[in-house]
């Protein structure tokens, strides 16, 4: 059994997880960064995936200036669509899938709605929170592992099976998920991220909302997905001075720290096409650093651990 680092002490009846006495230590940078950065975001939306390139490139350029807090934006437009069983609203849903594949070049398998579709989107979104429970920062892990279960490899990720399974992957202790997948703290959790959203009129997802420490400011909001310089001048606005971004680490440092990216995602992060981009992966490929892996409309690119 794998030990549980970081966990989240949980109230079972307030539904609040709150950082544990590991995670404890930062809150200290946290305090330091001016903005405050909410994401909302649906497990199944393909929006939401095609916008990670965009959100890497925010965090590696800007991080020192906000944290970043993720909502599961639960009944929202594509709960409704999956909802109406039947083969039309699995139709309609690969086929937004494949434009939003085409629209941003971020590969996204609109084949599993036909071939393995998600049955349940209540499922993921309670497997989020539960894994949540074990620290946030696992949590995100685990939410990029399961999409990239649902949008590259065509998998149910409503299956508890798979779900597990995503759990072990990431490290997270598989017999504390499965109990709290099913535990009244991750219920309360997940309806405390649906008050939110309804609280901050969120109706679309992604949706984001930057605050600074001027309450009387109030926060602004952003739905849909914009260039990255939208989010840059938002940031400008919100500070009052134009951000400065981080030095930029090495392709291979990137790699190593994401294990799996998307060409289109190295592209966004460095500013290069999506020609260079490639080329300089196939750099590291020969070095036998990383490996390519194709997929439906694009190629990821995974790190090669030394057995």
């Amino acid at each position: 059994m794998k030990q549980k680092d970081n966990q989240l002490d949980c109230d079972e009846q307030l539904g609040i997880c709150g950082l544990s006495p590991e995670e404890s230590v930062a809150l200290e940078s946290k305090a330091s960064k001016k903005l405050e950065l909410y994401v909302f975001v649906d497990p199944l939306c393909p929006e939401c995936w095609a916008f990670e390139p965009t959100l890497k490139k925010l965090i590696h350029e800007y991080s020192h200036y906000f944290s970043v807090r993720f909502f599961v934006a639960a009944q929202l437009d594509s709960w409704n669509v999956s909802d109406k069983k039947g083969s039309e609203s699995y139709k309609t849903m690969a086929e937004r899938y494949e434009q939003t594949a085409a629209n941003t070049g971020m590969p996204c398998d609109g084949d599993v709605w036909l071939e393995n579709p998600v049955d349940s989107p209540y499922a993921p979104s309670i497997a989020i929170k539960a894994a949540e429970m074990q620290g946030r920062q696992l949590g995100t892990v685990f939410f990029r592992r399961l999409r990239e279960m649902l949008f590259l490899e065509k998998r149910n990720i409503a299956d508890e099976s798979v779900l597990s399974e995503c759990a072990d992957l990431v490290g997270l202790d598989v017999e504390e998920f499965k109990k709290d997948i099913h535990s009244n703290c991750a219920v309360n959790a997940l309806q405390c991220d649906v008050k939110t959203t309804k609280e901050m009129e969120v109706d679309k997802t992604p949706t984001f909302l930057f605050f600074n420490d001027c309450v009387e400011d109030g926060g602004l909001k952003v739905s849909g997905l914009y260039s990255f310089d939208v989010y840059v001048e938002i940031m400008k606005e919100m500070l009052g001075e134009a951000p400065v971004p981080k030095e930029r680490i090495s392709l291979e440092a990137f790699m190593n720290k994401h294990e799996l990216a998307a060409t289109k995602e190295v592209a966004v992060v460095y500013d290069w096409s999506e020609r260079t981009a490639k080329a300089k992966l196939n750099e590291l490929a020969l070095q036998q650093k990383i490996e390519q892996i194709p997929v439906k409309h694009g190629t990821f690119w995974r790190v090669v651990r030394s057995s």
